[in-house]
């Protein structure tokens, strides 16, 4: 277990004022739960555990608030965590202090269907407020991999897409406003303290200085959403290419011929070959390189003739097309691209993927030598790697696949990790899209930002002087 706490132990005073605020079951101290809350999602959690002191269980503005003004009191560190499905170490702690979970603050308050909006606490799992949407006909588009898992306050904190991105867009794209604890305790509402309107350009645009600050500049209690209406259907077109090359230039086909795909995904043929192994029955054809899945949406008829469009598009460069507007058949075809961030730990028999480098952004242009440089930079260490992602707007995921009991492997691994993170910024492009700086990109952001991180730092410092919300975080100071 790493060691992170370089600061004095709570003083017991600050456990008391804790149980004055929250209760004795709400307040945990016993080293069993110290422990469940050292980890995220991220490998470097699972390389170095970190520990807080003590965990907190909100269920309130109020709470959060007086936890905040106590912590701010005596200088103590205060970490905001949702469900922790979160790959960059964002929601642990760096130097003891409070875990401030809120996964509990699951309410959604008020589905204001008439106005397209909805206003929700930050613990609502992501899917779960698509299903309670659905008997209106409404949806909240951003559609993260994890959606059945995580919550809609670590979307905001981490500006989180996924999927349908390229169409719809991320999640700051849909945040009309939120109620904020400040690092004072101070609890400010952005976006109109009283406003339903759907858009506004009176005063700084605070929501958006929040949304991707990842907890650094204040905890988010409530959320007032914007909505879309379901689309009426949805069609598939799966192609595979013999050459990456011959991928790319399809998507530059399909953007260039007027078509709006809501989602286009690109597998290599180690994913390929991995989610054959994992479902058969799908038969994904092989020997290429490389497939995309192009998904289109809108009303029945509008769908098919875009289907149709696609597949022309896309045949002058395709080895294998298959396509399909009709919804049991879009599903089959869909599976695929959904099972195969599971399917790649299959690539190499008693081993396991590892999120680290799985989240860069390059130019749509350079994706083919992205694509490829990856690939040679895992022969080059020798580890087996799966690469597959949002290719309509540049966004790739790696998996590799190691086994834990190879230290050579284990350490090889990290080098991959880093060189992926290189090569992005050498392809002009960004170290994360989707899943945030925590503390895995942390030491790549003044490479990315140059002096505009030291506005970023100043905004830190003049919000939160004592530096009490996620220390350590995005490489701002720890």
């Amino acid at each position: 277990m790493t060691e992170t706490m370089a600061r004095p132990p709570l003083d017991k005073k600050v456990i008391s004022r804790l149980t004055e605020i929250f209760g004795e079951d709400r307040v945990l101290t016993n080293n069993t739960d110290m422990i469940t809350y050292s980890y995220d999602a991220s490998f470097e959690t699972q390389l170095n555990p970190r520990k807080p002191e003590v965990a907190v269980i909100a269920l309130s503005t109020e709470e959060v608030s007086e936890c905040v003004k106590l912590a701010n009191e005596y200088k103590i560190p205060v970490y905001p965590r949702g469900a922790a499905t979160g790959q960059t170490g964002g929601a642990v702690s760096t130097k003891g202090g409070i875990m401030m979970d809120l996964s509990k603050m699951n309410r959604i308050l008020d589905i204001d269907h008439r106005n397209m909006q909805v206003m929700i606490e930050p613990g609502v799992i992501q899917n779960d407020l698509n299903e309670a949407l659905k008997p209106y006909g409404l949806r909240f588009p951003p559609d993260p991999g994890s959606a059945n898992m995580c919550t809609v306050g670590g979307m905001v904190s981490n500006n989180s897409s996924g999927l349908r991105a390229v169409k719809y867009g991320v999640t700051r794209h849909y945040v009309l406003g939120m109620e904020v604890v400040l690092p004072t305790g101070d609890v400010i509402v952005t976006g109109g303290a009283h406003s339903k309107a759907l858009k506004s350009v009176s005063g700084y645009d605070l929501a958006h200085l929040m949304i991707g600050s990842e907890g650094t500049l204040g905890i988010v209690t409530r959320l007032r959403l914007k909505l879309l209406p379901l689309p009426v259907t949805r069609g598939i077109v799966l192609c595979s290419f013999k050459e990456l090359e011959d991928a790319g230039a399809a998507v530059n086909a399909v953007f260039s011929s007027g078509l709006q795909p809501s989602a286009i995904e690109i597998m290599d043929f180690n994913c390929t070959k991995a989610v054959n192994m994992m479902k058969p029955e799908l038969n994904l054809p092989i020997d290429n390189e490389a497939i995309l899945v192009f998904e289109v949406d809108g009303a029945k008829e509008e769908v098919s003739s875009q289907v149709t469009r696609l597949k022309k598009v896309v045949e002058k460069y395709a080895s294998y097309i298959k396509f399909s507007d009709e919804p049991e058949e879009c599903e089959k075809l869909w599976q695929a691209r959904k099972l195969v961030g599971a399917a790649v730990g299959l690539l190499k028999p008693g081993g396991f993927r590892v999120y680290g480098g799985e989240d860069i952004c390059v130019p749509i242009s350079r994706l083919p030598e992205t694509l490829r440089e990856i690939h040679n930079i895992a022969d080059r260490y020798g580890i087996v790697c799966g690469i597959y992602g949002h290719v309509g707007d540049g966004n790739l995921h790696t998996g590799p696949v190691v086994n834990s009991n190879n230290e050579v492997e284990m350490e090889n691994v990290q080098k991959m990790i880093d060189d992926i993170h290189d090569l992005a910024i050498k392809m002009e492009g960004t170290t994360t899209a989707e899943h945030g700086v925590g503390i895995v990109r942390a030491k790549y952001m003044d490479v990315e930002h140059g002096p505009a991180m030291d506005i970023m730092r100043a905004i830190k410092k003049t919000l939160d002087p004592n530096n009490i919300l996620n220390p350590g975080k995005m490489a701002l100071p720890n």
